[in-house]
């Protein structure tokens, strides 16, 4: 975890970015060091519902992974990359899985 957030905090240097993240150890472990350009919002415990990303996954599975086996990890990437490709060019359906109210800012 803290080469991930090392790697997001250098790729997005310029920008002060908000990571929700479960509850797992790896994320709330004392060794943990969270750059200064990020702040990590917990999730309630046993909530995945609430998590974005959770829902594209689903998408994913059952749209593009069901019952299927890949002869190499290069077709399933391929298979993946497809699969997220259709969903970010319709913009409505990603935003009706992902835009909770909890993520929205009134101005």
């Amino acid at each position: 975890m803290n080469l991930f957030l090392e790697h997001v905090s250098a790729t997005f240097a310029d920008s002060f970015l908000v990571i929700q993240v479960d509850q797992a150890a790896w994320h709330r472990s004392k060794a943990l060091v969270i750059p200064e350009n990020i702040r990590l919002i917990y999730q309630p415990a046993y909530s995945p519902q609430v998590n974005p990303a959770e829902h594209i996954w689903e998408e994913l599975r059952e749209k593009y992974f069901p019952n299927r086996l890949f002869s190499s990890l290069d077709l399933l990437i391929e298979e993946l990359c497809t699969g997220l490709n259709q969903l970010s060019a319709d913009k409505e359906r990603l935003q009706s899985m992902t835009y909770f109210p909890h993520f929205r800012i009134e101005i």
